[in-house]
């Protein structure tokens, strides 16, 4: 199923192809499993996909075979046992109407039923994907434009979704009516633009003008921009993902009318505030702790330094699809600075902590550096549950926190205190009172927002947490 990936969108660029491969390029941290374009242009749409990073699936020969003015790309990440090249995107099919394509960040929670219905029904699917569901009821609607059979299927479908769909003349954007993922829309002088994040328009020098609202249904072709609503009968409750501001979002990136960088830069000054320790440095555990690290830094009145080095050749450990991967890697991607660590009380900060693996390893190494003692603070709620809407956490079972004192994590990753931010500290320090107002944060509490499929929410506890056989000791 595709999770949280990047999307990205162009219409009306004589070098479409070669400006999507560079708006994927600032998307690189959504996803590094596979990459992909297809371009629409005179002789109908084509795609090009391939495994790996931006870097390896494209070159100028590569490029050269997309020709138009028009084009979709997509950087992908996987849960385990779907890392193949029939699951990379876009998706390019013909049916009986013409040709489509599709890019999709998210995840749909009741995809299982309604392929199993589908299948039922006569339909062979190409993929694993979720996204393949659209397209099937994309083909078996009855109206007469694109817009309105895919209308007619996401009518029928619930669940995370950003997409991006090509034809042979328009660029269509669809963002879910609860707006869970994030989706952008810009200009690059006369060509349109979408991406899942504004780091793309940077790149490419794009003029940024607003984000999809919820439900929104964007087309674009060549008698300009149009949109339409999901829900004709009115706007459904906004459940924008807090993951997004905490980890995933690249921190030059404005999301949800906020800059990421200055949200994690308050959530690490709320942190300061509730777990308070004396300490002689801060530092974080790069890149997505840089930002509250330096807000903790600057509250507690602490000296700030990179104590951890990070080799930009590794992929970011939480989205590697094996689990062998993500354990040899903490030490491929980090490595300790003995001169800021040596004989210092440390206090390190990282975004978020998940099955504790990577943080005993990370403050085993500082240990063994020279650090006298080390605190670990973590800039979000502890992870207790699953999601279901795009983001492959583990199964409860295997998120540490759900089944484990934070005292009893403070001892099986050897740190000498550990501190959690609160929700409500995290709300507050993304500018919410009170309750999480306008966003999902499932993860943290187990309330899911959007009913799971057919089950209900409980499913979320279905998965029932067991204690973890944890070496309690150094």
């Amino acid at each position: 199923m595709p999770t949280v990936c990047g999307i990205f969108g162009i219409y009306g660029h004589d070098e479409a192809a070669n400006i999507a491969y560079l708006g994927l390029h600032s998307l690189q941290h959504r996803g590094q499993e596979s990459a992909g374009i297809v371009a629409a242009g005179s002789a109908g749409l084509r795609r090009q996909v391939a495994m790996g990073l931006v870097s390896d699936a494209f070159d100028e020969a590569r490029l050269a075979r997309l020709p138009g003015r028009a084009a979709v790309g997509h950087v992908r990440y996987s849960t385990s046992g779907s890392s193949e090249l029939r699951n990379a995107q876009p998706f390019l099919f013909e049916y009986a109407r013409g040709s489509v394509a599709i890019a999709h960040n998210g995840n749909l929670i009741d995809a299982p039923e309604i392929r199993a219905e589908l299948e039922s029904a006569g339909s062979i699917f190409q993929t694993s994907s979720d996204t393949e569901v659209i397209v099937h009821l994309l083909a078996r609607a009855r109206e007469n434009t694109t817009e309105e059979r895919l209308l007619t299927a996401l009518a029928q479908v619930h669940g995370a979704y950003s997409l991006v769909v090509l034809t042979e003349d328009k660029l269509i954007a669809v963002r879910d009516p609860h707006g869970v993922r994030p989706l952008c829309l810009g200009r690059l002088k006369d060509a349109y633009v979408l991406s899942s994040e504004t780091s793309s328009f940077d790149l490419i020098e794009a003029e940024f003008i607003r984000e999809l609202a919820p439900g929104e249904m964007l087309i674009i072709d060549q008698h300009g921009l149009r949109s339409c609503r999901l829900r004709p009968d009115g706007d459904a409750p906004r459940h924008f993902c807090v993951f997004e501001h905490i980890y995933f979002a690249r921190p030059d990136s404005l999301l949800d009318g906020r800059a990421v960088y200055r949200c994690r830069e308050q959530l690490g000054r709320r942190l300061a505030v509730e777990h308070p320790v004396d300490a002689d440095v801060v530092i974080p555990v790069p890149d997505s702790g840089v930002a509250a690290a330096i807000g903790y830094a600057r509250e507690a009145g602490i000296t700030y330094e990179m104590g951890l080095i990070r080799s930009h050749y590794v992929g970011r450990t939480f989205i590697e699809p094996q689990d062998s991967i993500r354990h040899f890697g903490v030490r491929l991607k980090l490595s300790p600075v003995r001169a800021v660590v040596d004989g210092k009380r440390v206090v390190v900060v990282d975004d978020s902590l998940v099955r504790g693996t990577t943080s005993r390893k990370i403050i085993k190494m500082l240990r063994a550096a020279g650090a006298r003692e080390v605190h670990l603070r973590i800039a979000a709620p502890p992870t207790t549950h699953p999601c279901y809407y795009g983001i492959d956490t583990p199964t409860r079972s295997e998120l540490i926190a759900s089944s484990h004192t934070v005292a009893e994590i403070a001892r099986y990753i050897t740190c000498d205190s550990l501190g959690y931010l609160s929700h409500d500290g995290m709300m507050a320090a993304l500018g919410v009172d009170g309750a999480a107002a306008g966003y999902c944060s499932a993860c943290f509490t187990g309330r899911y927002p959007l009913a799971l499929a057919r089950r209900g929410p409980a499913d979320g506890d279905r998965d029932q947490p067991r204690p973890l056989r944890l070496p309690l000791s150094s």
